[in-house]
């Protein structure tokens, strides 16, 4: 990889694909998956349909852990997070990727809505994954690769 194009803790992922509105990197023996958002705001279609590429590449690959860069985020959008948290971590359960890390962006109401959105979520999905999966929040990809 380019060192000047990527931060040297990525400098051991593959480019799976770039477009509008994401990077992905891979790293097959460390079964990891890093999707990093490029943009402040992500039409829900667009959104999916770039998880349905990471979806794909989880079905064709090994990989456990999933590390989502959301620090480009200046807006939150509900019905995104609804399908992401309930069908697309559902989906990528079942190929093994039990680990989320994500980082979020540094400003508080987005955490804020994080929290609240979440919480909705558990409420109105009582049969939800989470007691499945490792979720954990990162500052860095750094951090996150390491957790």
């Amino acid at each position: 990889m380019n060192e000047t194009q990527y931060p040297s803790e990525t400098r051991d992922f593959e480019l799976a694909f770039e477009e509008k509105y994401a990077r992905v990197l891979i790293n097959v023996e460390k079964k990891m998956v890093i999707c990093e958002l490029l943009a402040d705001y992500i039409p829900i279609d667009d959104f999916k349909e770039t998880f349905y590429r990471i979806g794909d590449l989880v079905k064709e690959g090994d990989f456990r852990k999933f590390i989502f860069d959301k620090r480009s985020l200046r807006a939150f959008h509900q019905p995104t997070m609804e399908w992401y948290f309930i069908h697309w971590k559902s989906e990528m359960l079942k190929y093994g990727v039990t680990k989320h890390r994500k980082i979020l962006p540094s400003e508080k109401w987005f955490e804020k809505m994080v929290q609240i959105a979440k919480a909705q979520i558990l409420q109105n999905y009582p049969d939800n994954i989470i007691d499945q999966l490792d979720i954990q929040y990162c500052d860095s990809i750094e951090e996150a690769i390491m957790k």
